[in-house]
């Protein structure tokens, strides 16, 4: 799984911007991950938790890590990244070093979009089994991941309905 860097260029993501902000997160975006993450049968398994370092990204993950332990819930680790780093190699070991049941990623675009790839083809990481809040939950971020990079993946969008990575596109629905 090593290789060269997966790291993109940084002005080759500026032509999908201009990348939005994360937003604080909602009552019902939170309400909606804890109950995906929970639905995969997860009932107080080990969740390794990933955020961006913005204030937003950072206050949704202490809010779904607050609410996953009053569940009796575990966390496994809680890693941050920066927007920008050399190759987010360091920070996808740690989120993938203690075999959690799943991943749950508070992010901003840029950041998620970078250790994302650093995920999938330098670790065992499987998109399948991680969770986003709805800052994750853009189509113009899984195409600047790459193809297959975030497929599988679930999350929340600010007003409780799900979004799913499918083949590179970002479907929403009502349910899980």
């Amino acid at each position: 799984m090593n290789g060269p860097s997966p790291r993109l260029d940084p002005a080759a993501l500026a032509d999908y911007g201009p990348w939005p902000a994360p937003r604080p997160h909602t009552g019902p975006e939170l309400a909606r991950l804890l109950a995906l993450v929970e639905g995969c049968g997860l009932h107080g398994g080990g969740v390794a938790l990933g955020h961006g370092r913005d204030t937003a990204s950072r206050a949704a993950a202490a809010a779904f890590a607050d609410a996953w332990r009053e569940r009796g819930g575990q966390l496994a680790v809680v890693v941050d990244w920066p927007e920008d780093a050399a190759s987010w190699l360091r920070q996808a070991r740690r989120l993938t070093r203690v075999e959690p049941d799943a991943w749950v990623v508070a992010a901003a675009p840029l950041g998620w979009i970078q250790l994302s790839r650093r995920l999938r083809h330098s670790t065992d990481w499987d998109p399948g089994r991680t969770f986003g809040f709805a800052a994750a939950g853009d189509t113009r971020l899984v195409t600047a991941a790459g193809p297959g990079v975030l497929d599988g993946m679930r999350g929340a969008t600010p007003d409780g309905r799900v979004w799913t990575v499918r083949r590179g596109w970002v479907v929403e629905s009502t349910t899980g």
